[in-house]
C-alpha cells in the first residue's frame, strides 16, 4: 500500500461519481434515516426506504451502492491496466500486478471485518465488501489482459447464465432443486461447505465466495464502459447516449429475468447484475456528460474529494469513532437542538467532519491506493 498523487489521466467524472457512491455509505443515509425518525412523513420514510437493503428477494436504490464501486473499478481498468499495457508492460508483470492488488483488498477485507485482534479461525468472517471487490476485480482484469473486447462479451455472458443454471439446477440437500431461500439456494449450500470461519448470517455470507461468479460480470460490464470511454472514436455526447441507452436495455433484461431468476443482491443473481449495471450505466452517462462533455466540473468537486480517497474513508470507520469526533467538535452546535432533530443534526455532523479529513488529505495530495 502506498500512498501517491492521483493520476492526471483518469476521468474527473470517475472520481465524482466513485465519490457519490461513497457519499452514501459514509454518512449521508444516517441522516435521511434520522430525518425519517425526526419526521416520519410519506416522503422522508420513502427516501428511508430506499436507503435500506431488501431482506431477501427485492431491490432498493440502497442496493446499487455496493456493485457501483465495483463497476467503477472496472472502468477504470482501461485508464490504468490498459494504460500500461498500451505502453508495453508486459502482461505477466500486470497480472501480477493484478493480483497483488486483489490479494490486498481481500487482506484489508478481512482487517475490517476482524479488526486487528487475533481469533480462532472459526469466529473469523472471511467474505467482505472489500474482499468480494479484490476478487471480482482481480479475474475480471485478467480476463482483460488475455482477451479481446469480443472474448470479454463472451466472459459476461457466460458468467451470469452458468451463474444462473447453477443455481437453477442444484439446492442445498432437503430442498428442491432450484430453490431460492436463504437455507435451500446452492450458492449459500457450497459457502457453508468451503468458507473457512464464519459467515454473516451463518447459514449465508451476501459476500460469498460462489457469488463472486456473476460479482466479475459486473466488473466486466464497467470495462466494456471504460473501453468505450477511453477508445471509442464517437463524440463524447454519443458515449454518453451509447450507455444510457445500455443502462436502459439492461434494466428491460433485469426486469425480464426477475420473473424466473429474482433479483436479490445476498446472492449478487445474474438479474441483479443487470440491475444494478443499467443504474450504473445511467448514472455514468450522466455524470459523464455534464462533466466531461458539458465541462460542468465545479460542482463535483464536493464529490471527487472523496472518490480520491475512497478506500481510506472506508477503512477509516474501523479504526476512528467518528460520531465522538463529531460531539467532541460540535457540542455547542448540538446543544442548540432538541430530539429528534439534534440525532439530525449529529450525522450531518459526522459527514462534514469525514468530508474535513478527506479534504485536509487531498491539500497534503496523500492519496491511499491499493
Amino acid at each position: 500500500m502506498t500512498t501517491t498523487t492521483p493520476t492526471t489521466q483518469r476521468l474527473y467524472s470517475l472520481d465524482a461519481l466513485r465519490g457519490f457512491d461513497m457519499f452514501w455509505i459514509m454518512g449521508a443515509e444516517a441522516i435521511f434515516h434520522s430525518m425519517a425518525e425526526a419526521s416520519p412523513t410519506p416522503f422522508w420514510q420513502a427516501i428511508a426506504g430506499q436507503l435500506t437493503h431488501p431482506d431477501w428477494h427485492g431491490y432498493t436504490l440502497y442496493d446499487n451502492i455496493f456493485p457501483l464501486f465495483l463497476f467503477l473499478a472496472g472502468v477504470a481498468t482501461p485508464y490504468s491496466v490498459g494504460r500500461d499495457l498500451e505502453k508495453g508492460t508486459p502482461r505477466q508483470q500486470l497480472l501480477l500486478r493484478v493480483i497483488r492488488r486483489g490479494l490486498l483488498l481481500v487482506l484489508l477485507g478481512v482487517i475490517y471485518n476482524n479488526g486487528l485482534v487475533l481469533k480462532p479461525l472459526a469466529e473469523i468472517r472471511f467474505p467482505s465488501v472489500l474482499g468480494r471487490i479484490g476478487l471480482a476485480y482481480m479475474f475480471a482484469n485478467i480476463i482483460y489482459l488475455y482477451t479481446k473486447q469480443m472474448g470479454q462479451i463472451i466472459w459476461f455472458v457466460a458468467l451470469l447464465i452458468g451463474y444462473w443454471l447453477l443455481l437453477a439446477l442444484n439446492a442445498a440437500p432437503g430442498f428442491p432443486m432450484g430453490d431460492m431461500t436463504m437455507e435451500g439456494n446452492f450458492a449459500s449450500y457450497l459457502d457453508r461447505l468451503i468458507v473457512p470461519g464464519h459467515l454473516y448470517k451463518d447459514i449465508h455470507d451476501p459476500e460469498g465466495l460462489v457469488s463472486c461468479i456473476p460479482a466479475i460480470g459486473t466488473a466486466l460490464l464497467g470495462i466494456y464502459c471504460g473501453n468505450l470511454l477511453k477508445h471509442g472514436t464517437m463524440s463524447g455526447s454519443r458515449k454518453a447516449l451509447q450507455m444510457l441507452i445500455m443502462g436502459v436495455v439492461s434494466l428491460i433484461l433485469a426486469q425480464a429475468w426477475n420473473l424466473v431468476f429474482p433479483i436479490n443482491k445476498n446472492l449478487w443473481t445474474s438479474s441483479f447484475v443487470l440491475q444494478a449495471g443499467g443504474v450504473s450505466l445511467l448514472l455514468l452517462s450522466l455524470f459523464y456528460y455534464v462533466i466531461d462533455v458539458l465541462g460542468y466540473r465545479r460542482w463535483a468537486f464536493f464529490f471527487v474529494i472523496i472518490g480520491m480517497n475512497s478506500i481510506l474513508i472506508y477503512m477509516s470507520d474501523g479504526f476512528i469513532d467518528w460520531t465522538f469526533t463529531a460531539q467532541a467538535l460540535f457540542t455547542w452546535l448540538l446543544q442548540l437542538f432538541s430530539e429528534p432533530y439534534a440525532a439530525v443534526v449529529l450525522a450531518t455532523m459526522v459527514l462534514l467532519v469525514k468530508w474535513g479529513f478527506l479534504y485536509f488529505m487531498y491539500l497534503k495530495k496523500v492519496f491511499l491506493r491499493v
